[in-house]
Order: structure tokens, then C-alpha cells, then sequence
């Protein structure tokens, strides 16, 4: 089935994010979790915290392109130590990102309404528990919401 990527699928997704209790939404293009080529469109609300994490697997480099908003991008190269903050912006400078294999990485978003586009390849696998940065907090834990004011402060 073809879909149109426009306005009305970016709002709608949008909203989808604001009602969240995560502040974001995906909408997947890729059949299922098995299929081998993973892409998909993501709302993200500032307030949503993505832990920071890598994968490990060498076929999991991903790609990231901001299609509206204003999006953080941080790369960390070691423990808790940023390598770099980086803003996309949809129509700016930098719209995208291709992030290897084995790099802590996280994202968040700088404004509301901000959707990325993503692909990597499949199957869907869950972060494992030696992809997560063992110096963030764990989403949803009470030390996620300093932490992510403190990666937010990155970018002002």
C-alpha cells in the first residue's frame, strides 16, 4: 500500500505524541518487526526521554532526518561524557544524522510538533541491557526528568 507523507499524517501523528504518556509515536512502514529493512516516522514531544544507548549488532547504524521541528541529537563517547550536541532542524543547516553501530547516542525534542524520519535495519530487537548507557537513569525513573533537563541545557 502506498502512504503520502504529508501534513495531515504529521499533525495526526503529532497529536498522537502529545496524548502519550511517553510524549511520542511512531508509525511504522515496514511490515512487521521482522521485516529486514526498518523505517519510520517519529513525533516526540519535548518532555519525552529517550535513554541514551547504542547497538552493538554492526547492521544496526541508523539514520535520522528531521522532516519537522527542531530536533537534539547528543553523541557521548564515553561515561556520561558528551562528545557532541547537535541540532537538526527541518529546512536548516543539518537535517540528519547517520549514527554507527556502538555509539551512545540519544535524542530530544527542542520544540513541539518536531517528527524525524528513521530507517535501520531489521528485525527489531529491544536494547539490551549492554546497549543502555549505565550511567543514565532508566526511563520513567524518578532521575530521568533531571537528567534530561540537564541534556536539554545542551542546547540553549
Amino acid at each position: 500500500m502506498t502512504t503520502l507523507i504529508d501534513r495531515a499524517l504529521l499533525d495526526s501523528l503529532t497529536v498522537e505524541a502529545e496524548q502519550a504518556p511517553r510524549r511520542r509515536k511512531n508509525r511504522n512502514f515496514h511490515p512487521g518487526d521482522a521485516y529486514p529493512a526498518h523505517r519510520l516516522l517519529i513525533a516526540i514531544e519535548p518532555g519525552s526521554y529517550v535513554a541514551p544507548h547504542r547497538h552493538l549488532d554492526p547492521d544496526k547504524d541508523e539514520t535520522l532526518l528531521v522532516v519537522r521541528g527542531r530536533l537534539g541529537i547528543v553523541i557521548f563517547r564515553g561515561e556520561n561524557a558528551v562528545d557532541r550536541s547537535i541540532v537538526l532542524q527541518a529546512g536548516g543547516e543539518a537535517i540528519g544524522i547517520d549514527i554507527p553501530h556502538g555509539v551512545f547516542h540519544t535524542v530530544l525534542a527542542l520544540e513541539p510538533g518536531t517528527v524525524f524520519f528513521e530507517a535501520k535495519a531489521g528485525p527489531y530487537v529491544p536494547v539490551a541491557e549492554t546497549e543502555r548507557a549505565p550511567w543514565a537513569p532508566a526511563e520513567g525513573s524518578p532521575a530521568a526528568v533531571d537528567y534530561l533537563k540537564e541534556l536539554r541545557e545542551l542546547f540553549i
